[in-house]
């Protein structure tokens, strides 16, 4: 039986970034030979990289520089902060910086050897998920202290701390659009579907419902209409009358959260152990 030198299974992680007992076990189906451990780990790596491609990575982190924000995500808020997972972030970021005009899929797979490898180290699905940007000449980003929350905003003219306090507020607040002009009529027809369920066993006049309709439905523009939310830091007053203030105006916005709209497998524990026993 060959011996398993602890500076081989050393020698062998610091190539693969694998773990002890899978370098170990690589050295032993290769009978020690550190180049054929090498191979055998990324044919094997590969083969796993595969399997855990299947499992829900809602967890993540976000990335923003110039215009451009980035979304990777992993399966859990544990490998989100180690930092092989933060160094890839990084690269993905650097990668989409200096090839703007490709789309996320074309990305994925350039970096798909990468993401293969960081996935052997974490032992977790990861995924390139979402590259945004927007135009404009005066940019500004926020991304909440978590990393998983965050806007980038363009203004008509120059002014850091002004656009800083807007993409924070859009951060917080989460607007659909720039205005009520701006709300597709498929939206308004689905609340008007809403807030007529809500008003019909009244016993109202008809005239008054019409009104109570009216109303809500005003209001529930304003609340999804980025010009006429209250100011996170000051809600007396409106983003509105703040660029009024400023004699400015929103550009563009857009704001992404990691892992929204990500479907997640609901398992209770048992199940999930009972999977895991499958699995080994």
């Amino acid at each position: 039986m060959t011996e398993i030198k602890a500076a081989d299974v050393k020698s062998l992680r610091d190539k693969t970034g694998l773990g002890i007992m899978e370098c170990k076990a690589a050295l032993k189906e290769t009978g020690g030979n550190l180049d054929e451990a090498v191979e055998y780990l990324k044919i094997n790596s590969n083969l796993k990289a595969e399997k855990k491609a299947s499992r829900t990575a809602v967890e993540g982190l976000l990335l923003t520089a110039n215009n451009l924000m980035v979304e990777v995500n992993c399966e859990t808020d544990f490998v989100a902060k180690d930092e092989n997972f933060k160094t890839f972030c990084q690269e993905v970021l650097n990668y989409c910086l200096e090839n703007d005009s490709k789309s996320i899929e074309e990305i994925s797979d350039d970096l798909e050897s990468e993401r293969q490898s960081l996935v052997q180290k974490v032992g977790e699905n990861v995924i390139i998920r979402k590259k945004e940007s927007i135009g404009g000449d005066n940019l500004y980003s926020y991304i909440h202290s978590n990393g998983k929350v965050g806007a980038l905003v363009s203004l008509k003219d120059d002014n850091e701390e002004l656009g800083k306090d807007i993409a924070m507020h859009v951060t917080a607040s989460n607007p659909k659009f720039l205005s009520p002009e701006d709300v597709d009529s498929e939206t308004i027809e689905k609340e008007k579907q809403i807030l007529k369920a809500q008003v019909e066993d009244t016993n109202k006049p008809e005239e008054i419902i019409e009104k109570m309709i009216e109303g809500r439905l005003n209001k529930f523009l304003s609340e999804i209409s980025l010009l006429k939310q209250p100011f996170v830091k000051d809600p007396s007053t409106s983003i509105e009358n703040i660029l009024n203030d400023h004699k400015n105006s929103i550009v563009e916005f857009t704001r992404i959260e990691v892992g929204e709209g990500i479907e997640v497998e609901q398992k209770d524990f048992a199940s999930e152990v009972q999977a895991q026993l499958q699995n080994s």
